[in-house]
């Protein structure tokens, strides 16, 4: 679902012709329009699914698991991107859902080598280069969307959304400087990569 989202974020717009400046909802009933809607809604239901990987860590105990970070993450993006899809599916405010599903490929595709076994160890070497990826990820959505605040000819029509993205970009960009901080630097790992054939330490 999320490469399928990636894949359909660049066809309807961010591929094809979108601008990364100013880029306002477009409500027709063109196809471009209605491909980004639709496209929109498949982000907010992968939300949900995503917000799953907490409920499991909770009904199979795995309090270490439950962080602030995790929890944080997976809860507030479906209850705010439910008023993005129902008055913004489209335009400016959704370059960051582009860039956090090409993150996502990436991530799951670590995640399922890592649900491979032990035999497939020696290939997950990468996960710090993963967490500096989202780090990147939170500071373009940032850089990306305060642009806005400098164009005095942008029409968008709810910078009330572009408000809370970069927000939220800045908060996920903090608290993973936090995470990096404690797991790369202090050496305060939380528990293994890989600990009899089970995939751990999935914050984020």
């Amino acid at each position: 679902m999320i490469i399928g989202s990636n894949m359909l974020f660049v066809m309807s717009g961010w591929g094809t012709g979108y601008s990364l400046r100013c880029e306002i909802v477009d409500y027709s009933w063109s196809p471009t329009a209605l491909r980004m809607a639709r496209t929109c809604w498949l982000y907010y239901f992968s939300k949900f699914i995503e917000l799953l990987d907490t409920i499991f860590f909770v009904l199979r105990k795995k309090n270490s698991q439950v962080t602030f970070l995790h929890v944080f993450h997976h809860t507030i993006m479906p209850w705010t991107w439910w008023f993005g899809v129902k008055f913004a599916a489209g335009g400016l405010g959704t370059f960051h859902a582009f860039l956090n599903t090409a993150v996502h490929v990436v991530m799951y595709s670590y995640y399922g080598l890592c649900a491979l076994g032990p035999a497939y160890q020696q290939y997950l070497w990468w996960k710090k280069y993963l967490t500096s990826l989202q780090l990147v990820q939170f500071l373009i959505v940032t850089i990306h969307v305060s642009q806005f605040f400098f164009m005095e000819d942008c029409k968008y029509q709810f910078p009330v959304f572009l408000y809370i993205i970069m927000s939220y970009g800045c908060i996920f960009l903090l608290l993973f400087l936090h995470f990096w901080y404690r797991a790369y630097t202090k050496g305060q790992r939380l528990p293994k990569t890989m600990k009899n054939g089970i995939c751990k330490n999935k914050d984020h």
